[in-house]
């Protein structure tokens, strides 16, 4: 009777353990797909395999860039900065067009390995390097991230904030980020900042002293934006010192395959491509590539976006950075300037490879269609 009473016991158990098995095994499989998916966004190196697919082909990298060094070697507006003497005196002939891929692969035309320095372009690695060490909400709160729509060096953009914060990609805002560099001396700082630079090139680099001591003699417009700051208490250091090591970091020798490298590590969520190095963590790429969308070509920063949807940096010296997350960058090599300081030649080459390849960041599925189909459109 015990017995009897026991298997009746257990029938509904065997009718129901099926479907709760099923089930079970369903949340189980669910749960390991979902931390693996967490495991591969967290590991050092990003699975770039995932992105491959939507990378266009050397054959189609080598033809783009070919296309774009011929259709605007020829073009002469623009002028090199003159308020640095030693960029004034750059060949404006010079022009240099590379693009380095995530997985490592660099495919470059023109004078791409002729070096100059970096200047406003070294913006955006100090800021990535304080945004790691700081954190975002300090950044945003003594440095500020914000557009001014003002030149790169005005001193009005500070006094119409009412916080006196502007963004990490104009000069007061540079100034202020390298303030914050940590350190108990200027060489402490200093190291932290070049080393960073390196990193991010995956090589040493080192200071043009010729355009440093350049700089450092005719930069009175930057030591009125220092006191300034300094006048509002929005230094993290001395202000003279925080002055210097952002005239040593803008004079940071570079050439255009160097700066490909460099915004490949962003695209590349962190890690170069080449180092297999993590110079950056992950989640904080976003946050630098937002800043460089909004505020990379200063007051034309607006027109970039709407005509070319690409985080980008520009620098006076002729540099231009462009990063296309996940898959690519371009970087560019061209003195002529056009009225706000970026690029005459860089912005137009940077713009026609991002058409012919669909990889404005708004074009969601349509840039995959136009990727593939480049090929057979040729030069048209």
């Amino acid at each position: 009777m015990q017995l009897r009473l026991i298997l009746l016991g257990l029938i509904p158990l065997v009718l129901i353990s099926p479907a709760w098995s099923y089930t079970k095994a369903k949340q189980e499989v669910s749960d390991l797909k979902t931390r693996n998916f967490l495991t591969q966004l967290s590991t050092d190196t990003p699975k770039t395999d995932l992105y491959k697919k939507d990378i266009p082909t050397p054959e189609t990298f080598q033809q783009v860039l070919k296309e774009a060094y011929e259709t605007f070697k020829g073009v002469n507006e623009g002028k090199n900065a003159d308020y640095i003497p030693f960029l004034a005196k750059a060949d404006p002939n010079l022009f240099g067009i590379v693009i380095a891929t995530v997985d490592g692969k660099v495919y470059e035309i023109g004078d791409s390995k002729y070096p100059f320095s970096m200047q406003s372009v070294s913006k955006v690695f100090t800021f990535a390097h304080v945004l790691q060490t700081l954190g975002s909400t300090a950044v945003e709160e003594k440095i500020g991230v914000n557009a001014t729509g003002l030149p790169f060096n005005s001193l009005i953009a500070i006094e119409l904030n009412e916080t006196r914060s502007v963004n990490p990609l104009v000069n007061a805002g540079a100034i202020t980020t390298v303030s914050f560099v940590p350190g108990n001396t200027p060489e402490d700082r200093w190291n932290q900042i070049i080393g960073t630079m390196s990193d991010f090139a995956g090589r040493p680099l080192s200071v043009q002293e010729e355009v440093y001591r350049s700089e450092s003699e005719t930069n009175l417009r930057n030591r009125g934006i220092v006191q300034l700051l300094d006048s509002y208490k929005k230094l993290g250091s001395d202000p003279l010192e925080s002055l210097d090591l952002y005239t040593r970091q803008c004079s940071i020798e570079v050439t255009a395959r160097d700066l490909a490298l460099m915004s490949a590590t962003l695209a590349n969520g962190g890690v170069n491509p080449i180092t297999s190095k993590r110079v950056l963590a992950q989640n904080y790429v976003p946050k630098v590539l937002a800043v460089m969308l909004t505020n990379g070509l200063y007051e034309d920063s607006g027109t970039w976006a709407y005509q070319v949807g690409l985080p980008a940096k520009s620098g006076v010296s002729g540099g231009i950075i462009a990063v296309v997350p996940g898959k690519f960058a371009i970087a560019t090599y061209s003195p002529p300037l056009d009225q706000a300081g970026n690029s005459f030649r860089g912005q137009k080459a940077i713009e026609y490879i991002t058409s012919k390849l669909g990889v404005n960041i708004f074009s969601g599925a349509t840039s995959r269609t136009q990727v593939a189909s480049y090929p057979k459109q040729g030069g048209q």
